[in-house]
Protein backbone atom coordinates (compact mmCIF):
# COMPACT_ATOMS: atom_id res chain seq x y z
CA UNK A 1 0.00 0.00 0.00
CA UNK A 2 1.25 3.45 -0.84
CA UNK A 3 0.90 6.37 1.55
CA UNK A 4 -2.48 8.13 1.85
CA UNK A 5 -2.85 11.58 3.37
CA UNK A 6 -6.42 12.55 4.22
CA UNK A 7 -7.78 15.86 5.43
CA UNK A 8 -11.28 15.78 6.94
CA UNK A 9 -12.86 19.16 7.61
CA UNK A 10 -16.15 20.74 8.55
CA UNK A 11 -17.60 22.71 11.44
CA UNK A 12 -18.12 21.93 15.08
CA UNK A 13 -20.84 19.37 15.74
CA UNK A 14 -20.52 17.49 12.44
CA UNK A 15 -18.54 14.59 13.89
CA UNK A 16 -15.21 15.30 12.19
CA UNK A 17 -13.11 13.89 15.03
CA UNK A 18 -15.13 10.67 15.25
CA UNK A 19 -14.83 10.18 11.49
CA UNK A 20 -11.06 10.66 11.54
CA UNK A 21 -10.72 8.35 14.56
CA UNK A 22 -12.59 5.63 12.65
CA UNK A 23 -10.34 6.06 9.59
CA UNK A 24 -7.28 5.73 11.82
CA UNK A 25 -8.61 2.69 13.66
CA UNK A 26 -9.69 0.95 10.44
CA UNK A 27 -6.22 1.45 8.96
CA UNK A 28 -4.53 0.22 12.16
CA UNK A 29 -6.78 -2.85 12.19
CA UNK A 30 -5.69 -3.56 8.62
CA UNK A 31 -2.05 -3.49 9.68
CA UNK A 32 -0.97 -0.03 8.52
CA UNK A 33 0.90 2.64 10.40
CA UNK A 34 -1.22 5.71 11.17
CA UNK A 35 -0.66 9.17 12.57
CA UNK A 36 -3.39 11.77 13.10
CA UNK A 37 -3.93 15.16 14.66
CA UNK A 38 -6.95 17.42 15.11
CA UNK A 39 -7.43 21.18 15.17
CA UNK A 40 -10.62 22.25 16.91
CA UNK A 41 -10.44 26.05 17.02
CA UNK A 42 -13.83 27.42 18.09
CA UNK A 43 -15.51 24.12 17.29
CA UNK A 44 -18.04 24.38 20.11
CA UNK A 45 -19.35 27.55 18.46
CA UNK A 46 -19.67 26.09 14.97
CA UNK A 47 -16.12 27.04 14.01
CA UNK A 48 -13.76 25.20 11.70
CA UNK A 49 -12.61 21.68 12.59
CA UNK A 50 -9.91 19.82 10.68
CA UNK A 51 -8.28 16.41 11.10
CA UNK A 52 -5.10 15.23 9.43
CA UNK A 53 -4.91 11.44 8.97
CA UNK A 54 -1.83 9.82 7.46
CA UNK A 55 -1.79 6.14 6.53
CA UNK A 56 1.03 4.04 5.09
CA UNK A 57 3.60 1.33 5.65
CA UNK A 58 5.48 3.78 7.91
CA UNK A 59 4.36 7.26 8.92
CA UNK A 60 6.62 9.66 10.81
CA UNK A 61 4.55 12.81 11.33
CA UNK A 62 0.83 13.48 11.88
CA UNK A 63 0.79 16.77 9.99
CA UNK A 64 0.23 16.86 6.24
CA UNK A 65 2.21 19.45 4.33
CA UNK A 66 0.45 21.96 2.12
CA UNK A 67 0.03 20.53 -1.37
CA UNK A 68 0.26 16.87 -0.27
CA UNK A 69 -3.32 15.87 0.63
CA UNK A 70 -4.50 12.86 -1.39
CA UNK A 71 -8.14 12.95 -0.28
CA UNK A 72 -10.03 15.96 1.07
CA UNK A 73 -13.35 15.19 2.74
CA UNK A 74 -15.31 18.36 3.48
CA UNK A 75 -18.65 18.23 5.30
CA UNK A 76 -19.24 21.90 4.46
CA UNK A 77 -18.46 23.78 1.22
CA UNK A 78 -16.63 26.80 2.63
CA UNK A 79 -14.32 24.49 4.58
CA UNK A 80 -13.44 22.74 1.30
CA UNK A 81 -12.41 26.10 -0.17
CA UNK A 82 -10.41 27.03 2.94
CA UNK A 83 -8.35 23.86 2.75
CA UNK A 84 -8.21 23.43 -1.03
CA UNK A 85 -4.58 24.59 -1.20
CA UNK A 86 -3.60 21.50 0.78
CA UNK A 87 -4.57 19.22 -2.14
CA UNK A 88 -1.80 17.73 -4.23
CA UNK A 89 -2.30 18.09 -7.97
CA UNK A 90 -4.73 15.42 -9.19
CA UNK A 91 -6.01 14.62 -5.68
CA UNK A 92 -9.60 13.80 -4.74
CA UNK A 93 -11.99 16.29 -3.12
CA UNK A 94 -15.31 14.97 -1.76
CA UNK A 95 -17.49 17.91 -0.76
CA UNK A 96 -20.85 17.86 0.96
CA UNK A 97 -22.99 20.27 -1.07
CA UNK A 98 -24.22 22.12 2.01
CA UNK A 99 -23.82 25.67 3.32
CA UNK A 100 -23.32 26.54 6.99
CA UNK A 101 -22.38 30.24 6.95
CA UNK A 102 -19.92 31.29 9.67
CA UNK A 103 -20.78 34.09 12.09
CA UNK A 104 -19.12 36.92 10.06
CA UNK A 105 -21.33 35.99 7.07
CA UNK A 106 -24.45 35.87 9.23
CA UNK A 107 -23.60 39.30 10.63
CA UNK A 108 -23.19 40.68 7.11
CA UNK A 109 -19.48 41.45 7.52
CA UNK A 110 -18.34 38.92 4.93
CA UNK A 111 -19.75 37.23 1.83
CA UNK A 112 -20.12 33.48 1.42
CA UNK A 113 -18.43 32.37 -1.84
CA UNK A 114 -20.57 31.11 -4.71
CA UNK A 115 -20.49 27.46 -5.79
CA UNK A 116 -18.56 28.55 -8.87
CA UNK A 117 -15.94 30.30 -6.75
CA UNK A 118 -15.54 27.26 -4.50
CA UNK A 119 -15.24 24.95 -7.50
CA UNK A 120 -12.65 27.24 -9.12
CA UNK A 121 -10.54 27.22 -5.95
CA UNK A 122 -10.53 23.41 -5.90
CA UNK A 123 -9.94 23.12 -9.65
CA UNK A 124 -6.64 24.95 -9.24
CA UNK A 125 -5.43 21.66 -7.79
CA UNK A 126 -7.58 18.92 -9.29
CA UNK A 127 -10.44 17.99 -11.59
CA UNK A 128 -11.42 15.08 -9.33
CA UNK A 129 -13.98 17.07 -7.35
CA UNK A 130 -17.16 15.33 -6.25
CA UNK A 131 -20.01 17.38 -4.80
CA UNK A 132 -22.30 15.09 -2.81
CA UNK A 133 -25.78 15.90 -1.48
CA UNK A 134 -24.92 14.24 1.81
CA UNK A 135 -27.10 16.41 4.04
CA UNK A 136 -30.24 15.74 1.99
CA UNK A 137 -29.50 12.02 1.65
CA UNK A 138 -28.87 11.51 5.37
CA UNK A 139 -32.03 13.47 6.14
CA UNK A 140 -33.92 10.93 4.01
CA UNK A 141 -32.30 8.14 6.04
CA UNK A 142 -33.90 9.69 9.12
CA UNK A 143 -30.84 11.02 10.92
CA UNK A 144 -28.79 13.95 9.63
CA UNK A 145 -26.21 13.28 12.34
CA UNK A 146 -25.00 10.30 10.30
CA UNK A 147 -23.49 12.69 7.73
CA UNK A 148 -19.96 11.99 8.98
CA UNK A 149 -20.41 8.24 8.37
CA UNK A 150 -22.01 8.91 4.99
CA UNK A 151 -19.00 11.00 3.91
CA UNK A 152 -16.68 8.38 5.36
CA UNK A 153 -18.41 5.84 3.12
CA UNK A 154 -17.65 8.08 0.14
CA UNK A 155 -13.97 8.32 1.07
CA UNK A 156 -13.67 4.60 1.78
CA UNK A 157 -14.08 3.80 -1.90
CA UNK A 158 -10.63 5.31 -2.54
CA UNK A 159 -8.83 3.50 0.29
CA UNK A 160 -7.57 -0.12 0.20
CA UNK A 161 -9.42 -1.19 3.33
CA UNK A 162 -12.07 -3.91 3.41
CA UNK A 163 -15.71 -2.93 3.94
CA UNK A 164 -16.02 -5.36 6.85
CA UNK A 165 -13.11 -3.64 8.61
CA UNK A 166 -14.89 -0.29 8.32
CA UNK A 167 -18.14 -1.74 9.64
CA UNK A 168 -16.41 -3.44 12.56
CA UNK A 169 -14.75 -0.20 13.66
CA UNK A 170 -17.98 1.81 13.27
CA UNK A 171 -19.80 -0.80 15.37
CA UNK A 172 -17.07 -0.70 18.00
CA UNK A 173 -17.07 3.11 18.26
CA UNK A 174 -20.83 3.74 18.40
CA UNK A 175 -23.46 2.79 20.99
CA UNK A 176 -25.70 -0.13 20.07
CA UNK A 177 -28.77 2.05 19.39
CA UNK A 178 -26.85 4.09 16.77
CA UNK A 179 -24.84 1.39 15.03
CA UNK A 180 -27.22 0.28 12.32
CA UNK A 181 -28.25 3.72 11.09
CA UNK A 182 -24.58 4.76 10.88
CA UNK A 183 -23.56 1.58 9.06
CA UNK A 184 -26.46 2.18 6.67
CA UNK A 185 -25.28 5.76 6.10
CA UNK A 186 -21.75 4.49 5.45
CA UNK A 187 -23.09 2.07 2.83
CA UNK A 188 -25.20 4.80 1.23
CA UNK A 189 -22.09 6.99 0.98
CA UNK A 190 -20.25 4.25 -0.91
CA UNK A 191 -23.21 3.85 -3.22
CA UNK A 192 -23.52 7.58 -3.86
CA UNK A 193 -19.84 8.15 -4.68
CA UNK A 194 -19.93 5.26 -7.12
CA UNK A 195 -22.85 6.89 -8.94
CA UNK A 196 -21.00 10.23 -9.11
CA UNK A 197 -17.69 8.73 -10.24
CA UNK A 198 -19.19 6.76 -13.14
Amino acid sequence: MRKFDLLITGVGGQGIILASDIIAEAALAAGYDVKKTDTLGMAQRGGSVVSHVRIGPRVWSPLIKEGEVDILVALEKLEAARWGHYLRYGAIAIVNNHTLPPLPVNLGNERYPTDEEITNILRQRSDRIYFINGTNLTRKLGNIRTLNMFMLGCASLFLPLKVNTWKEIISHRLPSNKRQINITAFGQGRKEIRSVCI
